[in-house]
């Protein structure tokens, strides 16, 4: 959590070190843009591929195929089939933040929110759950992994 800390003269003064620069950047900017422009982006292709990527992983049964990296080789070993892409383990279910009044009319912080089961998510961490396919009566069964995982939507060699 990022705290604010601002001088006696409050958030009007456009005197420090750090206002003036960020005036200068500003016209530095509008100059930049008045002579670069934006891009010409008339396909919008990446942003059609992320809206392709996200669909198809909305899929209610989107069989993938789960393989970790040997430390010691660097060569793919398969640990399974899955239902889906998986998902990091810092992933919160609601949002990991909440804004709340302060002490003084119109001051406002952000606190962290505890998840659905009362628990604090760290911002980030290595591992990912996937919902592995039990190869003994073939239902899915939540596996956590700490090693890097690379999931796909086909058998990879």
């Amino acid at each position: 959590m990022s705290v604010l800390f601002m001088s006696e003269k409050g958030c009007n003064d456009n005197t420090s070190s750090n206002a003036v620069l960020a005036q200068k950047q500003e016209i530095l900017m509008q100059e930049a843009n008045r002579q670069v422009g934006m891009p010409n982006i008339k396909n919008f292709q990446e942003r059609k591929l992320l809206k392709m990527i996200l669909e198809l992983r909305d899929q209610e049964n989107l069989v993938c195929y789960a393989y970790i990296v040997a430390e010691m080789t660097g060569k793919l070993v398969y640990i399974g089939k899955c239902i889906g892409f998986g998902i990091p383990y810092s992933t919160e279910y609601t949002n990991p933040a909440i804004t709340v009044e302060g002490r003084t009319q119109g001051e406002f912080t952000t606190l962290p929110q505890a998840d659905p089961n009362g628990l604090f998510m760290p911002p980030s961490a290595e591992g990912t759950w996937l919902m592995m396919v039990d190869p003994n009566n073939n239902e899915p069964r939540p596996v956590y992994i700490e090693p890097r995982v690379i999931v796909s939507p086909f058998k990879l060699q």
